[in-house]
């Protein structure tokens, strides 16, 4: 019933590169302008978004890495004193 509202547009005014302009005029078909600006739109977002996660990604196992390295060369120590106790 209440569909129609997800899917309104609301028209905005922006400026853009005469280059961009005429990228989107030659690769947008049968379709109108806005809706190919808003196609490269979501995807440049969706692409913005799996980037900013990959960097997340990046963070989280750099640092978990440094952990486990610090953690694998603490026991590396401490077999080798027991090797040489022994």
């Amino acid at each position: 019933m209440y569909n129609h509202i997800c899917d309104m547009r609301i028209p905005k005014t922006f400026t853009m590169d005469e280059s961009i302009l005429a990228a989107v005029e030659r690769t947008k078909g049968k379709r109108s302008t806005s809706e190919r600006v808003n196609e490269l739109l979501k995807l440049a977002l969706e692409q913005e978004q799996r980037q900013a996660l990959e960097q997340e990604a990046a963070r989280f196992y750099s640092v978990a890495n440094r952990s486990d390295r610090t953690e694998e060369r603490a026991f590396q120590q401490a077999s080798l004193r027991r090797m040489r106790r022994e």
